[in-house]
């Protein structure tokens, strides 16, 4: 099986030492953290809120300069890296996995992991402030030892994900759709296309995983979505192309292979056909917009 160690994954639980640590979850206020500086992605979820300064971020292949007060939200496998700049800036950093809310996410958005697709928001400074009020509760009960202080934090986490579901360019509506069967089957497919995209890449791998048939899980996914369960699993593949011609250093037959590709002149026509650009002429233009 292929997987995504050919960009360092990072756990930034393992950056914050200390007695009180809680499994799966982390949260800390200070600049960048200075010893990740290389392209990587992170184990799970992170909220960051920019208090002061401008700092700049990478994001798979777009540059976001942002200026505070600002959110920037992360979900795991997606790469980026930190800009150089040292200049004066402050910041809550939380961070967590995706195992750390499920115990308690009952009557939270049917979607929240949606949240952590927007990248770089800039807010109003009443909107920070909200945002700001949550992770010091956050900050409060993770600095003590008392019991139910990890459900508690939990809960608030959650609060504080609602809020950022709250802010501009985030569709809500679509974040609280009713838990009937079709949605819950549609968040089963993200998940495990998340997670198996790499070697599994045709509907019927899913379907037999699901325990419904391919026809089934197609229409569903086309009914919610707008697009085919084949459409969303060869989006992955692409996003995860581009990662890797930007970020890595591997060659285009040495992707074909971690992506699954039978030999790199299928990975080249498929990639050509979604894109329009071989893979060679994406990565000559994307590296030469950033560098």
């Amino acid at each position: 099986m292929k997987n995504n160690v050919l960009i360092p994954v990072v756990d930034l639980n393992k950056h914050l030492p200390g007695s009180n640590a809680i499994e799966g979850f982390s949260i800390g206020r200070s600049a960048y953290w200075p010893s990740v500086q290389q392209p990587h992605r992170h184990t799970g979820f992170t909220i960051t809120l920019l208090l002061s300064g401008q700092v700049t971020q990478y994001i798979d292949f777009e540059k976001y300069t942002v200026t505070a007060p600002a959110v920037i939200l992360l979900a795991p496998d997606q790469v980026h890296q930190h800009g150089e700049e040292r200049a004066a800036h402050e910041a809550v950093f939380i961070h967590f996995d995706k195992d750390f809310l499920l115990a308690e996410s009952q009557g939270m958005l049917n979607c929240w992991a949606c949240v952590f697709y927007k990248r770089a928001i800039p807010v109003k400074e009443a909107q920070m402030q909200e945002l700001v009020n949550f992770a010091g509760l956050i900050l409060k009960e993770y600095g003590n030892i008392r019991p139910l202080r990890e459900s508690i934090v939990r809960n608030l986490l959650n609060a504080l994900i609602m809020a950022c579901a709250r802010l501009p360019q985030h569709n809500v509506a679509y974040m609280q759709l009713v838990d009937t069967a079709q949605n819950r089957m549609v968040r089963q497919f993200n998940e495990l296309s998340d997670q198996h995209f790499r070697d599994k890449t045709q509907v019927a791998n899913y379907a037999d995983m699901m325990h419904v048939t391919p026809g089934h899980l197609n229409d569903t996914i086309k009914a919610t979505v707008g697009k085919t369960a084949k459409q969303v699993i060869d989006e992955k593949r692409i996003m995860e192309a581009k990662r890797l011609l930007f970020w890595g250093e591997l060659s285009v037959k040495e992707i074909a292979w971690q992506l699954n590709f039978e030999d790199d002149a299928y990975f080249n026509r498929f990639f050509k056909k979604h894109t329009g650009q071989t893979p060679v002429m994406f990565q000559r233009s994307i590296r030469e917009k950033y560098n």
